[in-house]
């Protein structure tokens, strides 16, 4: 998780800032994202953004490291299989609902424009996949999969799926998708396949 930040108006600025850059990103994507835009929504002096972020390119590097200071927690359903399954339908419900779709999607295509931003939403991946490893770990505590199994591999293949058909294949993906990939997960993982 990010280090905490200072409090007082500089804070106030970045949080600002960072949440402009976030919302121009969904409304314009990466390609026409400007730093004046982002300063006119953040009501902050464009010099302001220049001197600490430099370009747009670095208001959305930081900005999509903006999730690792969120307070986001792993579902606990009390089954390995009922937490990747609302961790699966949770990415369908934010990759598809008309009016969240468009910042997920506009920061994945920025990672393929920007090699900053790409990192940026790497670290964004890893920090997620790190809480998310705690499903594991309770389903290693409850008996439902052997010591050793790889939390954060575990997550990415109860994921994958969704991620396919949304980018790749480009086919309708809904719960049902989310669901069976979690199915498949969880009798793949409770098999012994993710031990290191």
């Amino acid at each position: 998780m990010a280090d905490r930040r200072p409090g007082g108006r500089s804070e106030r600025v970045r949080l600002a800032v960072l949440h402009a850059t976030l919302d121009e990103l969904g409304a314009t994507g990466y390609a026409d994202l400007t730093v004046d835009a982002v300063a006119e929504r953040a009501g902050v002096h464009r010099t302001t953004l220049y001197r600490r972020w430099g370009s747009a390119e670095g208001l959305v590097a930081e900005a999509l490291l903006f999730g690792t200071e969120q307070d986001w927690v792993a579902p606990d359903t009390g089954t390995l299989e009922g937490d990747l399954a609302a961790m699966g339908r949770e990415l369908v419900h934010y990759f598809t609902t008309p009016g969240l779709s468009a910042l997920p999607i506009a920061s994945i295509s920025a990672a393929f424009q920007s090699p900053r931003a790409a990192e940026s939403l790497r670290r964004f991946y890893v920090d997620r996949h790190a809480r998310s490893a705690v499903v594991v770990e309770r389903a290693v505590e409850r008996g439902e999969v052997p010591p050793g199994t790889d939390g954060p591999e575990v997550i990415r293949a109860a994921t994958a799926p969704v991620f396919y058909r949304l980018f790749i294949s480009r086919e309708p993906v809904d719960d049902a998708v989310a669901d069976t990939a979690a199915h498949v997960t969880a009798v793949a993982a409770a098999a012994g396949a993710f031990v290191v």
